[in-house]
């Protein structure tokens, strides 16, 4: 009787890994001198807002060594984080810099 449990309980554990895998990449943080470092959030963009990996990998940035250069001109023409923070999709990188930079 208990062997006919076992398999059941282990579809169950597997069904359940997905959603207690952690979000890769982890925080990356671009540092900005005199304007505040900005960390920016894998959690929160993939699991919170629900995009995808492959909306920004490898189209928009290529990986945390190659994507570290961002400057607040580009984004304003729409690379890097001004693809989606555009006042459109997300909120503008203008404006509130508080909402990205810490000091």
């Amino acid at each position: 009787m208990k062997s006919s449990l076992v398999v059941p309980a282990f579809m169950l554990a597997l069904a359940a890994t997905p959603a207690l895998a952690v979000v890769g990449g982890g925080d990356v943080t671009f540092t900005v001198k005199g304007a505040g470092n900005v960390v920016f959030s894998h959690e929160m963009h993939v699991s919170d807002m629900g995009q995808k990996c492959r909306e920004c990998h490898p189209r928009i940035f290529l990986d945390s060594r190659r994507s570290k250069h961002v400057t607040m001109k580009a984004m304003g023409k729409g690379k890097s984080c001004g693809a989606c923070h555009n006042g459109k999709k997300a909120f503008s990188v203008k404006g509130d810099c508080a909402k990205c930079h810490r000091k």
